[in-house]
């Protein structure tokens, strides 16, 4: 229903394809008495659990490093999903600040009533674009819909399949998708497209969260290795002397490429290092040029002689 939706007559179409899908699959699964998993609603006053003084005294060092990270990956998703939506449309761009403060807000809350913690999330928010939202009133509507039914209409929701909420989900997740772009970032950002497989993958073997984390850490530890990037330049003066010059980040990253590179020079020759023109080097990088120049060359042969980095 979904996918043939669109190729039906603008007449037809006036109804969104997400609300008459759902509403096929539930009048077919009652008419068929299937047997399938069913939205549950219990209603709001149920959902309600204030914590005790229980919970608060097994508030300790492992529940708060979750909390640090499930606050981390929240936001990190947030960004995320905001960033996509503002490329979705040309109206007022999102103001980070205040979605993360509003976020936070919103999660205390959340925490002192026993509820899940909340996030944004691409799928709802790319619906509100769609379906033609162009103020924020858009998502202030979406959740007093949601309360609406939660509270006056929980029977009409607990007939709703969940394989069909399910279908509406991976159906807007694959629409999302940009796979006219997966060939240029292959040529041009091969990184980035292995990340972003790597994190597809991460949440469909795991979850959302694991999944998420682990994208982050590649993205930071692909960041690292790209902002380490060093050019060691060896060359020969007149005066019979070699000079090495390193230019770039000099980090541990890239330590063995520099350190294979200096030792293969001669021992028998006046060598002069030339540090003046990093950006930056780390103090492993700087502790193993200075044991290297102060042990490389030959007795009876100058020392090697270090011009200093700029930079610390």
């Amino acid at each position: 229903m979904l996918v043939l939706w669109q190729r039906l007559p603008a007449q037809v179409r006036l109804v969104p394809a997400p609300l008459a899908a759902v509403a096929l699959a539930t009048a077919v699964t009652w008419a068929a008495g299937l047997d399938v998993a069913h939205v549950a609603v219990h209603g709001l006053g149920d959902a309600i659990d204030l914590p005790g003084l229980n919970d608060l005294a097994s508030f300790s060092g492992p529940v708060l490093g979750t909390v640090v990270t499930f606050a981390l990956i929240a936001s990190a998703e947030t960004l995320f999903s905001a960033a996509a939506v503002d490329r979705m449309h040309d109206g007022p761009r999102t103001h980070y600040d205040k979605e993360l403060l509003a976020q936070g807000v919103g999660n205390m809350l959340c925490g002192l009533l026993g509820a899940l913690p909340m996030t944004a999330v691409i799928v709802r928010s790319s619906a509100n674009v769609r379906a033609g939202a162009r103020t924020t009133l858009s998502r202030v509507l979406h959740g007093a819909w949601l309360l609406v039914f939660v509270v006056a209409l929980p029977a009409a929701v607990g007939v709703i399949p969940l394989p069909a909420l399910a279908g509406v989900l991976v159906h807007a997740g694959c629409k999302l998708i940009p796979f006219r772009e997966f060939a240029p970032l292959w040529r041009e950002h091969r990184g980035e497209l292995v990340i972003l497989a790597t994190t597809a993958v991460g949440i469909l073997a795991t979850s959302m969260f694991e999944g998420v984390l682990f994208g982050i850490l590649l993205a930071v530890v692909k960041s690292a290795w790209e902002t380490s990037k060093v050019q060691v330049d060896v060359r020969e003066l007149t005066d019979g002397r070699i000079l090495a010059r390193l230019t770039g980040n000099a980090t541990f990253l890239r330590l063995p490429r520099i350190m294979e590179t200096l030792e293969a020079l001669p021992k028998d020759r006046p060598i002069e290092l030339d540090l003046s023109e990093l950006r930056h080097l780390d103090h492993a990088c700087r502790t193993a040029l200075e044991n290297w120049a102060a042990g490389h060359n030959d007795v009876g042969t100058e020392p090697v002689r270090l011009r200093e980095a700029a930079v610390r």
